[in-house]
């Protein structure tokens, strides 16, 4: 089962991810056969490399003679059998679990007992895809990300029979070829679609309760969260309809946990082909204007004097936002402003018997553009005002969305960590490949869980135990690891 740099690799479908694949392991130097039921898919697939690899050669980036050697690399198999002599097969076809088995009991006629069996499934069962299998033990799952010679996040999936020599090699492999890999165990969703999941559904629940236009929760996500996208947006990108039945896989993979919820407002669109970049509408209309729609700056007039500073508030004169969540508060004259923690500015203001304006977590707050605030319902006008205008004598241009408990960012975050924490109590994958596979995989600022101890697990669980309390569900239950290292934390403290 070893695997060297000379190692025949065969790929089984043509369309994108198979191409690129192919492409990663061609640059490698592997000898390279593409197998594709459809006829003449696979010369096409080739034919879309050696025009990727043109394009590199007339940036500079590659030269005639290695583009050229990366396409005698590659070839077009007509029939399986022609697959016999590979030592690696990576299955890359439509994401059907009785597709992958018919595949993979159909090779296991024509390939070795040796030949490393490795499907690039996004969320399906590799347990389930090896048990028709001959020799389950060669059988694991080898997840590239889209696109494949670009992204470096590898997942390496063990199911239940995989062998660990097998893992050993594939990992090796991904290193060669340049890749990062990170192990986990074959769970639905594996680590970055099972994890990502409350990026998406966070801001379909916000979207569903008409908290704030499209552009506006795609603004706070980005701009003050620091992810490189908006998540309405990104599903566009990614496909309503991908991004739909990912989560319908993982919601059903786990009995229906609630915290996996699909949304019907994705359903309807995937219903009315609204697919998003691919059809030129989804949630947006494309090509995408992505320029926000930030309030207009108010009239002097509306100043207050900053009568009282509590606590650090450091978000307002440095980037180490996290340290200062909590314990901290401004008062703008009567009104008191401060970050989020769960509860609605009109819950708070009943509490304080003052004014109250809620600001959203900012991941970096010298370079994030944007403040995202809400306001107490009993808030006049002008009390509002004074908060927005306080910020945008900072520099901040200032977005206020409908009360709602957490805010945008902050409960997304939240979420986030506590889906990694819930992985790795139960042994999905180890905490630095967790975290690693949330910034390679789908570029975020942090890995979710270093990003939890950041702001501070006290803060992570309050956040989420006042949304469970507010809306009496499932979904916002904290794991218990989350609550065993909040203990932790506070041990440490005194």
């Amino acid at each position: 089962m070893m695997l060297t740099p000379q190692s025949i690799i065969a790929v089984i479908g043509s369309g994108t991810m198979g191409a690129g694949i192919a492409q990663v392991a061609a640059q490698a130097g592997h000898p390279v056969k593409i197998y594709d039921i459809q006829p003449d898919a696979a010369v096409r697939a080739i034919d879309g490399i050696a025009t990727v690899l043109s394009a590199r050669v007339a940036k500079g980036k590659l030269t005639e003679s290695e583009k050229n050697a990366v396409i005698n690399r590659l070839t077009a198999a007509q029939e399986l059998n022609e697959l016999a002599d590979a030592a690696l097969v990576i299955e890359a076809a439509a994401e059907q679990i009785d597709i992958k088995q018919a595949i993979f009991r159909d090779l296991a006629t024509v390939c070795s007992a040796e030949t490393i069996f490795a499907s690039n499934t996004s969320s399906i069962s590799i347990t389930a895809i090896a048990s028709g299998v001959p020799h389950p033990q060669r059988v694991a799952g080898l997840h590239f990300f889209n696109p494949a010679p670009v992204m470096k996040l590898v997942e390496v999936v063990s199911g239940l029979e995989t062998a660990p020599a097998v893992l050993e090699s594939l990992t090796s492999l991904a290193l060669r070829w340049g890749k990062q890999p990170v192990r986990c165990h074959s769970t639905p969703g594996f680590i970055v679609n099972r994890v990502a999941r409350p990026f998406y559904s966070e801001a379909w629940r916000a979207l569903e309760e008409q908290i704030a236009p499209a552009g506006v929760i795609d603004a706070a996500l980005r701009d003050c969260g620091g992810f490189p996208m908006g998540p309405l947006a990104l599903t566009d990108l990614i496909g309503q309809d991908v991004n739909f039945a990912v989560t319908c896989s993982v919601f059903n993979g786990f009995w229906q946990e609630r915290r996996f919820l699909p949304s019907l407002i994705q359903q309807e669109l995937v219903l009315g082909k609204r697919l998003g970049k691919k059809t030129g509408q989804g949630v947006y209309r494309w090509p995408l204007n992505e320029e926000l729609p930030y309030l207009a700056a108010l009239p002097a007039s509306a100043g207050a004097q900053l009568i009282e500073r509590h606590g650090r508030a450091a978000w307002l004169n440095n980037s180490d936002f996290g340290d200062s969540v909590t314990d901290s508060w401004l008062q703008l004259d009567e009104v008191r402003v401060e970050v989020t923690q769960g509860e609605t500015a009109t819950q708070l203001a009943k509490r304080l018997n003052c004014p109250v304006v809620l600001i959203d977590l900012i991941n970096n707050w010298q370079s994030s553009p944007l403040v995202v605030l809400a306001a107490a319902a009993g808030n006049t006008p002008e009390q509002t005002a004074k908060a927005i205008h306080f910020f945008q004598q900072q520099g901040k241009q200032v977005l206020e969305i409908r009360d709602y408990p957490g805010l945008l960012v902050w409960r997304t975050v939240a979420m986030l960590a506590n889906e990694a924490a819930d992985a790795l109590q139960k042994g999905v994958a180890s905490e630095q490949d967790i975290d690693t596979a949330m910034r390679l995989g789908v570029n975020y600022p942090r890995g979710p869980l270093a990003w939890g101890a950041e702001l501070g697990w006290q803060n992570v669980l309050r956040l989420l135990e006042n949304l469970q309390q507010h809306y009496g569900e499932e979904r916002y239950r904290p794991t218990s690891l989350l609550r065993q290292r909040t203990l932790l934390e506070t041990q440490h403290e005194h």
